[in-house]
């Protein structure tokens, strides 16, 4: 693998992301709260960022990096997903309900 093909870190679970279908792009606020700035990050972290928050909550709560990782369905996720290829793509599983 050549070191052009590497974009940097995903900003969620910090992985070297590898351009191609693997990574995505994100709106930290949505598009539809006015949100513009995006950045790169993977596939299957964006999607499990969708699976968790609503754009209501990503507006106000989960609007930067940080904010996504502290969450503790978040660092459960992260550290299953560090032990994939950064390559890796599929749907996450859906957090286990806590009663």
């Amino acid at each position: 693998m050549s070191e052009s093909e590497i974009l940097g870190a995903c900003p969620v679970c910090g992985r070297d992301m590898i351009d191609g279908p693997s990574v995505d792009r994100h709106h930290w606020v949505p598009r539809t709260k006015g949100g513009r700035e995006t950045d790169r990050l993977h596939l299957i972290c964006h999607r499990m960022i969708h699976r968790l928050f609503s754009k209501k909550e990503l507006a106000s709560a989960y609007s930067d990096p940080a904010a996504i990782r502290g969450h503790p369905d978040i660092q459960r996720f992260v550290a299953w997903v560090r032990r994939q290829p950064p390559d890796y793509v599929d749907w996450p599983r859906r957090p286990r309900t806590r009663r």
